[in-house]
């Protein structure tokens, strides 16, 4: 057995992560405003979007009083002497509504077992509780419906990750990562066939899954998107497949990439294709003018990084020796022990969240009032996002509750 797998290992750090998640004694709040000082700290942004809404132009700091903190320092790898994991900053939940997680929890289940993802494990799909995760991270929305087309696409995601590239006993084949995301983006990006090739596509589509899944979840997705809320999801999902792409090519060649490139890739291969619904779910569309300018993407992207690791840092008590966590890349490339390597995960999650809240504190400044909610909501999709790796039975099998 490897020592990444050791069992007294594997149970010391699936406490400790459990611990870290859980322990919300001295968290940030949920409600990013309540960061903000009077009189406000912020230096306002150089940037001026270009619109043609005057409206979003030069807005005062007595509109929006944001602290900016102090830039992070860089953090240095942990010393051999000093271990001591560092406080998470990341809020809670902003609603927690168990009753709205349950029923479209129950909803999401009774979907999967129509297009066929985890076909006799719905009781394990149930207890994960992917409905509950949508409600915890889009508090923007009482409706069960918007927040069951979000579940829908990110139970999809989770379910391809598994199907093409994780399980073997579902069929995951990293030899065959590539050629199967490659004819999965043709459904997330539809393809249109000349007219005697159409049906072979329908008849792949209605066989496989997890390509069905992402078809039907689509559908239901575009009553609540624009189109170009659609367009930028169906981007992000180009992204994410490269990039699990990456992954298999890892795996497939014995591959171990070094931190820095390992941190690249989970900048693509983060969670920003549930956090892009952010907007769209509440029911609003943040300009693309403001979605894309550089800035906005980097701080939305240090987020949506940020939150990923968490995910690391909970599942690296149970990846495979050939899988890959920043702890474990942190342990293999960089000599760290695998306390050493959760604390200087916390470090740079939480390097990367204070450079989220300074750079949306700075933007928010000059831009639009659906900026500023949707850099809230970023925020509180965090907190939400933390409150489910705390509690979700996919990192907690021990949990009585089903979350």
């Amino acid at each position: 057995m490897s020592r990444l797998s050791a069992p007294n290992a594997t149970d010391d750090l699936s406490r400790l992560a459990a611990e870290v998640l859980a322990d919300r004694g001295s968290a940030p709040p949920g409600e990013l405003a309540a960061l903000l000082e009077d009189p406000p700290r912020v230096t306002p942004s150089s940037l001026v979007f270009v619109t043609e809404q005057p409206s979003m132009l030069g807005m005062s700091a007595a509109q929006l009083s944001f602290l900016r903190p102090e830039p992070a320092a860089v953090a240095e790898p942990a010393a051999a002497d000093d271990d001591e994991i560092p406080e998470l900053f990341c809020p809670g939940p902003v609603r927690d509504n168990p009753e709205l997680g349950e029923e479209v929890n129950e909803r999401m289940v009774e979907w999967a077992e129509q297009v066929g993802i985890y076909e006799g494990r719905s009781e394990h799909l149930r207890s994960c509780g992917f409905g509950r995760l949508i409600m915890l991270t889009h508090p923007g929305t009482d409706d069960a419906d918007r927040l069951l087309a979000a579940t829908k696409v990110v139970v999809a995601e989770w379910a391809a990750d598994d199907y093409y590239l994780d399980e073997e006993e579902v069929g995951a084949d990293p030899r065959r990562t590539a050629a199967r995301f490659g004819i999965l983006y043709g459904v997330v990006d539809p393809v249109p066939l000349p007219h005697r090739y159409e049906h072979e596509l329908r008849r792949h589509i209605e066989e496989d899954p997890i390509a069905l899944a992402f078809r039907s979840g689509m559908e239901h997705l575009a009553r609540y998107t624009s189109v170009t809320q659609m367009a930028r999801f169906q981007h992000q999902m180009s992204i994410l497949f490269t990039t699990l792409d990456q992954n298999a090519s890892w795996r497939v060649t014995g591959e171990r990439p070094p931190v820095w490139e390992y941190l690249m890739h989970r900048h693509h291969n983060s969670y920003l294709p549930p956090m892009i619904l952010i907007d769209a779910v509440a029911g609003y569309e943040l300009p693309p003018q403001e979605f894309y300018d550089p800035r906005v993407r980097e701080a939305f992207s240090m987020a949506g990084m940020a939150a990923v690791l968490l995910n690391d840092l909970h599942s690296m008590s149970k990846e495979a020796d050939d899988d890959l966590s920043l702890p474990i890349a942190l342990m293999e490339q960089e000599g760290c022990t695998r306390r050493q390597a959760a604390k200087r995960t916390v470090e740079i999650h939480n390097e990367l969240m204070k450079r989220f809240v300074a750079e949306a504190a700075a933007l928010s400044l000059v831009g639009s009032p659906m900026l500023r909610r949707f850099f809230a909501e970023t925020w509180a999709w965090c907190g939400g996002s933390r409150e489910w790796h705390a509690t979700s039975r996919r990192y907690h099998a021990d949990k009585a509750e089903v979350a």
